[in-house]
């Protein structure tokens, strides 16, 4: 099975609302075993709605369509609808009297413009609202089932539920889409591809995609089978083929988190802590760390030191190394991290110092350059990067990569990059 979305609105194409309709449809879909091959947003136009119910028809066995079911001059998807299918809007005495009954509940005239609600193409089916004056709409239109929803959320989700699910669910006959997320950070989407060969196949299935997003390379696994028991299966099958062919370069999955990684990590080895002394990053480090509820078991103590001067008065980095190599340098960032393990008397201390830009490079250091240091009950070890990009991804990298670093010293592992 297969379907389409179209979101209606012109706060949606404007991007004054978020479109979350969509996604959550999709998830939903999935569960029964039928995919999405579109989204689509079409602005309030009668014409281009129903130019986008003409071509998207054709395309697919169920066509999703949230918003425009309102009584106002812009909502025209019912009329969109009428148009694509040929047929004239006719009054649901039915719903009419349903919407007389839900302005006299509360004490108000029904407006003559509500009555559009009540209007559907010929032939159609009427789906009632519990939870608004929106009703929505089944018709046909060559093979596919078109089913139109109210564009408020809440509306929208019990409709669909309790209307439009069933059918496609009875459709599918028990098939399933299954889907699971692996998170790596650290290398990019081409040497992972690379590394997991053949299980990213496109007529693979259960299908290994990878997406980037601020630095981490998800995997996106989807197994479509008709029954949940073989799509558990496979998609576990696929999974462990994945983190065998990548092995710690993947950190989590699904809703799982960097820095909660990394807690998990700490929480275990009762009474390890972290410290954090940073400079470019300005406390991102330490907000990523206590992000994550409870981390107040193995972080107690963070260092914003901006300034060379705080870097010497609060940490007590000799002032001999910021002369002779500057603040972005290996030797400055390892005795940021030392002074900070030693004076939150910590198991590990992370520190970093960089040039976030725009401004404030050097051929010898440009914008991008960034050192990072952890130190450890052996020592301390610096390394030096330089990450592209705008500000704020240059301070999320430094911040992520120091996690990243912490997270192999605590498996026991190189950092691999």
């Amino acid at each position: 099975m297969n379907a389409i979305i179209l979101s209606i609105g012109d706060e949606l194409v404007l991007g004054q609302t978020v479109d979350t309709n969509s996604a959550w449809l999709s998830q939903r879909l999935a569960s029964v075993g039928c995919g999405v091959s579109a989204h689509a947003t079409v602005g309030d136009d009668q014409g281009a709605i129903e130019q986008a119910i003409r071509q998207s028809a054709p395309r697919c066995d169920y066509l999703l369509i949230s918003g425009g079911l309102g009584p106002t001059a812009d909502d025209l998807t019912r009329q969109a609808l009428a148009a694509a299918t040929g047929e004239p809007l006719e009054l649901n005495d039915r719903w009419l009297a349903e919407l007389q009954t839900f302005f006299a509940a509360r004490n108000r005239p029904m407006p003559q413009a509500n009555r559009i609600q009540a209007m559907i193409p010929r032939g159609a089916r009427m789906i009632f609202n519990t939870a608004g004056t929106a009703a929505g709409i089944e018709a046909s239109l060559e093979a596919c089932r078109v089913f139109v929803m109210p564009g408020v959320p809440q509306e929208m989700k019990i409709m669909f539920e309790g209307d439009v699910l069933p059918h496609v669910r009875a459709a599918g006959g028990g098939a399933v889409i299954l889907s699971r997320t692996l998170h790596t950070y650290g290398l990019g989407e081409s040497a992972i591809a690379e590394k997991l060969g053949n299980l990213m196949r496109r007529e693979r299935n259960p299908s290994v995609g990878t997406t980037l997003a601020s630095g981490t390379v998800s995997l996106r696994i989807n197994a479509r089978f008709g029954s949940a028991s073989e799509a558990r299966k496979q998609l576990e099958q696929t999974a462990e083929a994945c983190l065998s062919a990548l092995g710690s370069l993947v950190y989590g999955q699904d809703e799982q988190t960097l820095q909660e990684v990394v807690g998990d990590l700490l929480k275990v080895r009762t009474g390890q802590s972290v410290a954090t002394a940073e400079s470019c990053t300005g406390g991102l480090l330490g907000k990523l760390i206590t992000d994550v509820p409870g981390s107040s078991a193995y972080y107690g103590y963070g260092w914003i030191t901006y300034a060379n001067q705080a870097k010497q008065q609060l940490l007590g980095v000799p002032p001999a190394l910021l002369r002779e190599h500057g603040a972005v340098s290996e030797p400055v960032v390892r005795a940021m991290a030392a002074c900070a393990q030693q004076h939150a008397a910590s198991t590990y201390a992370l520190a970093i110092s960089g040039i976030a830009g725009p401004a404030g490079g050097t051929p010898a250091k440009p914008v991008g350059t960034v050192c990072i240091s952890l130190a450890h009950p052996a020592g301390a070890e610096a390394r030096t990067f330089l990450f592209s990009g705008d500000r704020e991804f240059i301070r999320d990298r430094s911040a992520k990569i120091a996690l990243t670093m912490l997270r192999y010293h605590l498996l026991g592992e190189p950092t691999p990059f």
